[in-house]
C-alpha cells in the first residue's frame, strides 16, 4: 500500500510539473514571443537566459515592431526576479506593442510606457496591500528606412554597434533615470545616433551580460567577444551565450537578454546635385557614432 501511494504521488507530481512547464511555455510565447527572422529588411535574432533555475522567462523584455514611423525596438530590465517581475514586464511590453503604432514620436511611446508602469504598480499595491518599489531600465530605438537612428534611454546599457571589425557603444551620453522612481522630464527630445548602414549590426543587451561574474571576480568581456562573434545575428547570439556560460561556470547570477539587428537592406541610389547617381548610405559618419543633442 505504501509503495502504491508513493508511486501515485510521484505520478501526480510529474503531471503537475509537465502542466507547469506547459503554462510557462505559453506565458513565454505571449510575453517574449518569438521575433520574426526579418523586420522590414533588418535581420533579427533574440534570446533570453533566466537566472532562476527551471524558469523559462524572467524580468528582461524585448520587442521589435515595424511601423509606419520606422522599426521600433525596446529592450528593458525589470528590477528583481520571479512572478512580480514577469507581471511588470508584461505590462510594459503590452503598452509598447500598442503605443509604437499610435505615437508619431518616441517621446510619446515612452510616456505611454511610464503611465502603464505606474498604473500596474498602483494596482498591484492595492491588490497585495504592499508598496511596489520597482523600476525598469529601458531603451527605445527607432530605425528609419534610411537607417537613421533615434534613441531614448532610461538607465539602460547602450547597445554595441558592429561595423566590420569595429565594436563601439552606440552612444556615450549619460542615460536618464530608470522608469518608476522619478517623473520623466518635460523635454524628451530623442537622441540622434547616426545611421545603421547596410551590413552593420546593433547588439542590444541587459546588464546581466556585462555584469556576469567569473573566476577571480572578473566581469564578462562582452565587447571583446563581439569582435569575432560572426556575421549573422544568430551566430552572434550563439557565440555570446556560449562564452557567457563558460565564463560564469554555467550559472549566471542575473537574467540575460540579447537582441541583434543587422541591416540587410539594399543600397538605395539617390540623385546627386548634378544629376549623377550616388548612394544615400555612404555619407561620412562620426567616429563616436553620435550626433545631435543629448536627452
Amino acid at each position: 500500500v505504501g509503495t502504491g501511494l508513493i508511486v501515485h504521488v510521484r505520478r501526480a507530481l510529474l503531471r503537475e510539473l509537465r502542466q507547469a512547464k506547459q503554462v510557462a511555455g505559453a506565458a513565454q510565447s505571449v510575453l517574449l514571443r518569438p521575433l520574426p527572422p526579418s523586420v522590414d529588411g533588418l535581420t533579427v535574432a533574440a534570446a533570453q537566459l533566466s537566472a532562476d533555475r527551471g524558469a523559462t522567462i524572467g524580468g528582461d523584455l524585448y520587442e521589435a515592431v515595424a511601423t509606419e514611423h520606422g522599426v521600433r525596438v525596446v529592450m528593458g530590465d525589470v528590477r528583481g526576479h520571479g512572478l512580480a517581475a514577469i507581471g511588470t514586464a508584461a505590462a510594459v511590453l503590452g503598452s509598447f506593442r500598442e503605443a509604437v503604432h499610435d505615437e508619431p514620436e518616441l517621446a510619446g511611446v515612452l510616456r505611454r510606457l511610464d503611465r502603464a508602469l505606474a498604473r500596474h504598480l498602483r494596482e498591484r499595491a492595492e491588490r497585495d496591500g504592499t508598496v511596489a518599489e520597482e523600476f525598469v531600465t529601458l531603451l527605445l530605438l527607432e530605425i528609419g528606412r534610411d537607417g537613421e537612428l533615434h534613441a531614448l534611454n532610461c538607465g539602460h546599457p547602450w547597445p554595441y554597434l558592429l561595423s566590420g571589425s569595429l565594436v563601439e557603444p552606440l552612444s556615450r551620453v549619460d542615460p536618464m533615470p530608470p522608469l518608476g522612481p522619478f517623473p520623466l522630464p518635460a523635454d524628451l527630445s530623442g537622441l540622434r545616433c547616426g545611421q545603421l548602414l547596410p551590413g552593420e549590426s546593433l547588439v542590444l543587451h541587459t546588464d546581466g551580460a556585462e555584469d556576469a561574474g567569473g573566476a577571480g571576480g572578473r566581469f564578462f568581456a562582452l565587447r571583446e567577444v563581439l569582435r569575432d562573434a560572426g556575421e549573422t545575428p544568430q551566430a552572434v547570439l550563439g557565440r555570446v551565450f556560449t562564452a557567457l556560460l563558460h565564463h560564469s561556470g554555467g550559472t549566471p547570477k542575473d537574467d540575460v537578454a540579447l537582441l541583434v539587428l543587422k541591416n540587410d537592406r539594399q543600397l538605395q541610389p539617390t540623385q546627386g546635385a548634378r544629376g549623377t547617381a550616388r548612394t544615400a548610405t555612404t555619407a561620412p559618419r562620426s567616429t563616436t557614432h553620435l550626433q545631435g543633442n543629448g536627452v
